[in-house]
């Protein structure tokens, strides 16, 4: 395993990561999260990721049961949470966003459903236009101040807000967000690369990227329709679905010239997407999914192709994206 600090702090993460989203609670059970996390602790992996909203809290509670288990040393992994969407169907208001009463609650929550003492990384999961930024940065300051959580970020945020939670934090000596964990994959690039690009110089944050395969996408399962077990078929992601298959057959096309590629370097599809999101030197570490041990097993090989994508490599997947 590789590890890479997030952006300029100390902290180092393991270069794939793996994270409960979908899967844990719905197409996972507590035997599969068990093996899987069992199998990731032992390749290496350090970062688990989770969010209040996955499986309204059950795959909090599923991860922590897990995680005491295996009885992992607590300094040998680090653990995430995310707050804002909430933990129950119908949130009121005071059950959801990033007001200081939420943001500290729901800290308490999932710390209770982790069964940890601290949450390492604690995400903001997506901007609150009804809480003024301030309240939601002085909100992380109060718990990293009081030990439950060790670093803060954003997921998702536009670049302008983050730099604005890094103005009103340097003005108020408060605990700044150090990370910021967007969608990042061959086919969905110009947030990590354009948006965020005066970020990384500015702040020195660093990334925790998710769905490096599109959703799958980009492991070619959909290349002739949509298997019976995936993903997209879970009820409540039909949203998923339309975000996935719905954009034209362009990007199936770019799928499909892709897989050559693939081929020649002797890997799959899968594994040549997950270890290109690992040339950008801005990513901290890539978050897996996997609802079953032989895939995780699979994506966790991903990083034995990185030093094979030299410049020519990289090249012609370029010529592929930008194949109108």
């Amino acid at each position: 395993m590789q590890y890479r600090r997030v952006g300029k702090s100390g902290l180092q993460l393991s270069a794939l990561s793996f994270g409960a989203w979908v899967t844990f609670g719905q197409q996972v059970g507590r035997s599969q999260a068990r093996d899987m996390l069992a199998l990731a602790h032992d390749r290496g992996v350090n970062f688990f990721d989770n969010a209040e909203t996955y499986n309204n809290g059950v795959a909090e509670q599923l991860m922590g049961d897990v995680l005491a288990d295996l009885r992992f040393p607590r300094d040998s992994y680090c653990v995430s949470s995310k707050v804002f969407f909430g933990a129950v169907d119908n949130p009121l208001p005071t059950q959801r966003g990033l007001s200081r009463k939420h943001v500290i609650e729901a800290c308490h929550q999932a710390l209770q459903r982790l069964r940890v003492e601290h949450l390492d990384l604690y995400f903001c999961h997506r901007p609150d236009p009804d809480t003024p930024i301030g309240e939601t940065v002085a909100a992380m300051d109060t718990l990293i101040r009081q030990g439950k959580v060790l670093y803060w970020g954003t997921s998702e945020w536009p670049a302008d807000a983050i730099h604005e939670a890094h103005r009103i934090a340097r003005e108020n000596h408060l605990y700044a967000p150090v990370v910021e964990q967007p969608q990042y994959n061959l086919l969905h690039r110009e947030r990590v690369e354009v948006e965020y690009a005066l970020l990384y110089e500015a702040y020195g944050m660093g990334t925790t990227i998710w769905s490096p395969l599109a959703s799958g996408l980009l492991s070619g399962k959909y290349n002739d329709g949509v298997p019976a077990d995936s993903r997209l078929t879970q009820p409540g992601y039909e949203w998923l679905r339309e975000s996935v298959l719905g954009k034209g057959q362009e990007r199936l096309d770019k799928v499909r010239a892709l897989q050559p590629i693939a081929e020649e370097l002797g890997s799959s599809l899968a594994q040549l997407s997950i270890a290109w999101c690992l040339l950008n030197p801005h990513v901290s570490t890539v978050m897996l999914g996997a609802s079953r041990r032989e895939q995780l097993e699979h994506n966790l090989d991903a990083l034995a192709l990185l030093p094979r994508l030299d410049e020519t490599v990289a090249t012609r997947i370029q010529e592929v994206l930008r194949t109108d």
